[in-house]
């Protein structure tokens, strides 16, 4: 049987004394898209910044491809493979696009084709076109696209997408999905987080849940479409699929 991309087994985290993530553990199967939803403060970004390494886990394992990570420093989990995109984009303002991407620059594995400053830019032209721009310069779409390809640049063997659609025009939005879409398509291993769920349920292979720390619900997206009870108690919305 095929090794799981990503997997927490019962993860606890803590912000000082707050036990923000109670005994979570799901996984992600190879080339797959897995959305993690959930509302404001269910800890959503809390788990992200514990697979990445800006929390250490308490109790638990994390284990990518099958190696532990839990308790690695940030560097080191990069080095691994671990990609991330993370909440509020966070490029660097200072640097011109093409910096920032040459500086994300890693080489993967050997098992996808790797990704280069042309394939970025193939992908965005727009960041062709602005390449010698400075980052700080570019619009909020644009700078989600150039911290997309930087994140890409680290040829990762699994992306952490945090909210990739957050403040973006509906335009910018649809043009995020379809990234993510041929992403996929290519065999990338992604974890979602959206408050866009019709997005996310959209890309998704397999959906979990999170309230208050904890996993309420891990299944297939055939199953969650069949459960608006589940989407509406815990997400607040109604999915008209």
């Amino acid at each position: 049987m095929a090794t799981d991309a990503l997997t927490l087994t019962d993860v606890h985290s803590y912000y000082g004394d707050s036990h923000v993530l109670q005994g979570v553990s799901f996984s992600l199967k190879a080339g797959e898209v897995l959305a993690l939803l959930g509302r404001n403060g269910a800890g959503k970004t809390t788990c992200i910044s514990t697979v990445v390494g800006f929390l250490t886990p308490r109790r638990g394992e994390i284990r990518l491809f099958g190696e532990p990570i839990s308790g690695l420093t940030p560097e080191a989990i990069c080095r691994r493979g671990i990609g991330l995109v993370p909440q509020g984009r966070r490029i660097f303002p200072s640097l011109t696009v093409r910096e920032n991407l040459i500086v994300a620059r890693r080489s993967g594995d050997g098992s996808r084709k790797p990704w280069s400053l042309e394939r970025i830019y193939d992908l965005f032209p727009r960041l062709r076109e602005r390449h010698g721009q400075l980052a700080g310069s570019l619009s909020g779409g644009e700078q989600q696209m150039l911290a997309l390809g930087r994140a890409l640049m680290g040829n990762p063997r699994v992306l952490l997408l945090d909210e990739p659609s957050e403040g973006l025009a509906p335009l910018i939005v649809a043009e995020v999905g379809r990234t993510i879409a041929l992403l996929k398509s290519e065999g990338q291993s992604i974890v979602l987080v959206e408050q866009n769920s019709n997005l996310a349920l959209d890309l998704a292979d397999q959906v979990v849940i999170l309230t208050t720390g904890q996993c309420v619900f891990d299944g297939g997206i055939d199953e969650i479409r069949a459960n608006e009870a589940v989407l509406t108690q815990n997400l607040g919305v109604f999915q008209g699929h």
